[in-house]
């Protein structure tokens, strides 16, 4: 499948940074979405559509408009604590001896951000069992047609329960990112890819940030796949080209600065030649056809969406966004810290871009305007890409870190959207998690907010799973290895073993 629709899968024109309407994940609009998504293969290619992971019972459940106090069972995983208990078409009504309280508010925008409901009812239920009081033991109430039953499903005990300071000096979180990089280093291919440009970029970080050096040669592998796949000449303008080539100056700098090896550098002078070419600074670089493809993002004049990147070189399309801006900064920040010339113009011209695109609060819209109130805020993936780009600015003005702090604290103060970036989420997810790193009372806020998100997205194979969204960007046969690959990320934040995870270079 064209990486264009395999990896993101917007098809909306995006007009002044706000999202045309998407389907809720309650299929109000009456399309079947998200649900019908199938995975093409991997272990989720039997489950008959793509539903909420309810972590290590087994099983697989769909929210449905007119049961907003109840989880549809629409699959059980074979060889699962629920198998032979819970049946296809049950619903889950309560849990522990109690009904579920809360309405599902499950969707896209400020309202309805977050899990209140049964997913979140039955996350605290599912952790609280798995601790030394609950002995393992998870009491489930269903309604089967007219009846209601109870059934109690050994979940076990092995991961136990988070600590109050997780990731950070937390077993559960220790043994589960053990667990996850073993299934992330199994899934390299032996070109020394992982996938697409999520997976080449999370992937090798989650293995270098886990500090064990038994991993260093896989992201070796990986790099060099890397320097294989970019050229300061590159002609391939089609298949979002400039995803592939953010992810390895991403990766390659974090490879270099970690182990000196300079046979890195040629390679990275090549992908900052393509970038600074790919950024987008004159308007000699518009394709023409975006007049007529996308005429309201046409730009109006030299300064608009100027010092942006967008899907491919240039400017095409509905041009520059900040998703891709924030990581184009990112990547000069890291590449002067390797040594790498940076045209400091050109490095300051993405800031700019990133910085008119940003509300008072510190929320960064989806492209170089505000689109929408100046306190407003929605997913955060864009707004932490652009702060750790801030944060590693290399330049002396305070102002780049004042605006990191800003960014930071938004996402603090706003933690409910974590799983729901537009694009790719669980890429937005990665870069949420260490722009909130900047501030720790942030970054705790994050991970107090999204504890039910660990819990339900962990699978009895000891993998994560990518659960239901407003976008599907990389669902699919990977889309274990998508979680996986950003939650052993995240989990490894506390490590500091990457620059962007708060290692100190000289």
């Amino acid at each position: 499948m064209n990486l264009r629709f395999r990896m993101f899968g917007w098809a909306c024109l995006l007009l002044l940074g706000v999202a045309a309407p998407v389907s809720a994940q309650v299929d109000y609009n009456g399309n079947d979405s998200p649900w019908a998504r199938r995975a093409s293969s991997g272990p989720d290619a039997e489950v008959p559509g793509w539903f909420y992971n309810l972590g290590l019972t087994g099983l697989r459940a769909q929210l449905v408009a007119d049961q907003p106090k109840a989880l549809l069972i629409k699959y059980v995983l074979p060889k699962t604590p629920a198998s032979g208990q819970v049946g296809v078409v049950d619903y889950i009504v309560g849990a522990c001896g109690q009904m579920f309280q809360e309405p599902h508010r499950d969707g896209y925008g400020e309202k309805v951000f977050g899990a209140d409901g049964p997913i979140l009812e039955l996350a605290q239920v599912l952790e609280a069992c798995q601790s030394e009081a609950g002995r393992g033991k998870l009491s489930l109430t269903l309604k089967r047609g007219d009846e209601t039953k109870d059934v109690v499903l050994d979940v076990g005990q092995k991961y136990g329960g988070f600590a109050a300071t997780y990731p950070a000096n937390c077993p559960k979180s220790n043994k589960i990112l053990v667990e996850l990089l073993e299934y992330v280093a199994g899934h390299q291919k032996e070109n020394g890819s992982f996938g697409d440009p999520v997976h080449n970029a999370f992937a090798p970080l989650a293995l270098l940030a886990s500090g064990d050096a038994k991993y260093l040669p896989a992201v070796e592998r990986n790099v060099r796949w890397h320097a294989r796949e970019t050229r300061s000449d590159d002609k391939r303008y089609a298949d979002l080209m400039n995803w592939t080539y953010m992810s390895a100056a991403i990766v390659m700098c974090e490879y270099h600065l970690a182990t000196g090896e300079k046979w890195v550098l040629p390679e990275l002078q090549e992908v900052y030649d393509h970038l600074a070419k790919a950024q987008y600074l004159d308007m000699s670089q518009i394709n023409p056809k975006a007049k007529i493809s996308h005429p309201h993002s046409f730009p109006k004049g030299p300064k608009d969406a100027h010092g942006g990147w967008g899907h491919n070189p240039g400017f095409e399309g509905y041009g520059p966004i900040a998703m891709l801006t924030g990581q184009g900064a990112l990547a000069y920040s890291l590449m002067d810290r390797c040594g790498i010339k940076i045209d400091r113009k050109k490095h300051e011209a993405a800031f700019d871009f990133l910085k008119r695109g940003m509300g008072a609060n510190g929320y960064v819209w989806y492209g170089d305007q505000i689109g929408g109130p100046p306190q407003g805020w929605a997913d955060m993936g864009r707004t932490g890409a652009t702060a750790i780009a801030n944060f590693l600015s290399p330049y002396s003005d305070p102002v780049y870190r004042e605006r990191a702090m800003a960014h930071a604290k938004v996402i603090g103060l706003h933690p409910q959207s974590f799983p729901d970036t537009h694009g790719s989420p669980p890429m937005g997810m990665a870069y949420t998690a260490i722009a909130a790193n900047i501030d720790p009372d942030s970054f705790r806020k994050l991970m107090d907010a999204n504890r039910w998100l660990f819990t339900m997205a962990h699978c009895t194979d000891g993998s994560f799973y990518y659960q239901p969204n407003r976008d599907n960007a990389g669902y699919g046969s990977n889309s274990r290895l998508t979680a996986s690959s950003v939650v052993a990320f995240i989990f490894s934040i506390p490590k500091q073993s990457l620059v962007i995870t708060g290692r100190k270079t000289n």
